[in-house]
């Protein structure tokens, strides 16, 4: 299988998840997207399509800290994007995994959110 078909594959399975998955203030919708190299989290109203928290590897404060894309990094960020809700009074989302598998680094952001006090 090509890298076109897999794209394709998981787009389509995204869009089937956001058929029922919608994020509203008070429990916005949790968006994971991961590349080969980085992460990135984004509680999302899709009332008023504003990003209300964000966390991504590639921010200045965060560049150093991770080495890779890997279990450690997911935890890591899940850690920061969880400290970042809870300062905005965010204590539950809703968790859309953007067509990804849930297992390995998916899997662990989900996993690090609950063990941190947000409800997935």
């Amino acid at each position: 299988m090509n890298t076109q078909e897999k794209t394709r594959l998981r787009e389509r399975r995204k869009f089937r998840i956001r058929k029922s998955v919608k994020g509203s203030a008070a429990r916005p919708r949790l968006s994971v997207t991961r590349s080969n190299k980085h992460f990135s989290l984004q509680a999302i109203d899709d009332a008023t399509g504003q990003t209300l928290v964000s966390a991504f590897t590639v921010e200045k404060e965060l560049k150093g800290k991770f080495k890779g894309n890997n279990m450690a990094a997911a935890k890591q960020l899940a850690v920061i994007l969880a400290e970042r809700a809870k300062a905005k009074g965010i204590i539950a989302m809703v968790f859309d995994r953007n067509g990804f598998r849930y297992h390995g680094r998916v899997k662990q952001i989900a996993e690090s959110l609950r063990e941190h006090g947000i409800q997935i």
